[in-house]
């Protein structure tokens, strides 16, 4: 397998008894993503804790019904597959994540989820041939598209008078999955996987010239790297990520620019100056990803500080000590 090449299985591959299984599966797991966001809200919203309580019945539903359509067609047994056996189909934010979330971001959440699942029955739907599964998924596709009229009770409830359009939520979600996502997974796999192979060669030769060459091949081989597996691991049809051509330029740009950030001080020929900058950019680095995630991603300051950070000083000690001794 080429490295960075996904395995996973393709969606135009999948036969129809896998569609199914993979239909099921995830509206097990939409159904109990549901039901938690009920769980999160009902103290303080226990309006809308009853709208996500009802959709998580209206999947438990969609997922009765395929599994019946399963056993006329294919017997009891069904296929194991999941999202994350199929290339470029959405992903789910994990659940534990969710008390984290507030009521606006939890309706983002559930209308984008609501969206993607639209487009997964329909772009299911045209590949089977079987009329009544191809009618199941149709009409579970309109269902879905039904639940983005409760998301919409949402935002009547819950958003300001003075709140953004949704034409602008919608382009800064697009915006978020596009670019920022991979950018920040760049930044952050640019920043921290190339401080070991940076202050080994630093430590170990004390020439500036000689890291910097270590550094740049480093930083341009990463971004190489990261742009070519974020471009080809997801095409974005199902997953509703945007084009993956930015996505990969996104993140192929920022991890070189991650690598790139302690590898240009030792243009410096004094040593221990490029290396005390070297340092100090470092710092800089990891502290503005995780001001990053919590800016756009959710994620606690401090728990997102403490994850890069602690991550970041791990490598950068790994390096110092490979390459001084």
């Amino acid at each position: 397998m080429i490295p960075g090449v996904s395995s996973r299985r393709r969606f135009s591959d999948l036969s129809e008894q896998e569609i199914l299984a993979l239909a099921i599966s995830s509206e097990e797991d939409d159904a109990q993503i549901y039901r938690t966001y009920a769980q999160r809200l009902r103290a303080d919203f226990p309006a809308s804790a009853k709208i996500f309580d009802g959709m998580a019945k209206e999947e438990d539903e969609h997922r009765r019904r395929l599994i019946e359509l399963h056993r006329d067609r294919f017997g009891d047994t069904i296929p194991l597959l999941r999202r994350e056996h199929v290339a470029g189909f959405y992903a789910r934010r994990p659940v534990w994540l969710v008390e984290n979330l507030g009521i606006d971001t939890i309706r983002d959440e559930a209308e984008a989820m609501e969206q993607q699942a639209e487009r997964f029955y329909r772009k299911a739907a045209a590949q089977t041939q079987d009329a009544s599964t191809r009618k199941l998924l149709g009409d579970l596709a309109t269902a879905e598209s039904h639940h983005g009229e409760l998301a919409e009770q949402l935002k009547q409830d819950h958003v300001d008078q003075d709140a953004k359009s949704e034409e602008e939520r919608a382009a800064h979600r697009q915006f978020v999955l596009t670019w920022v996502q991979p950018g920040v997974a760049g930044l952050m796999d640019g920043s921290v996987s190339t401080l070991a192979p940076v202050f080994a060669a630093a430590f170990a030769t004390r020439d500036p010239h000689q890291t910097l060459l270590v550094g740049l091949a480093s930083a341009v081989g990463a971004g190489i790297s990261m742009g070519f597996a974020e471009s080809v691991g997801d095409d974005g049809e199902i997953s509703g990520r945007g084009s993956p051509l930015k996505r990969g330029i996104a993140s192929g740009v920022m991890t070189a620019v991650g690598g790139l950030g302690h590898a240009l001080p030792y243009l410096i020929p004094d040593f221990w100056t490029a290396t005390i900058i070297a340092f100090v950019v470092v710092v800089i680095e990891l502290w503005a990803i995780a001001w990053i995630q919590k800016r756009y991603m959710e994620t606690p300051f401090f728990r997102a500080a403490l994850q890069v950070v602690l991550g970041g000083a791990l490598v950068f000690a790994t390096g110092v000590l490979i390459g001084g001794g």
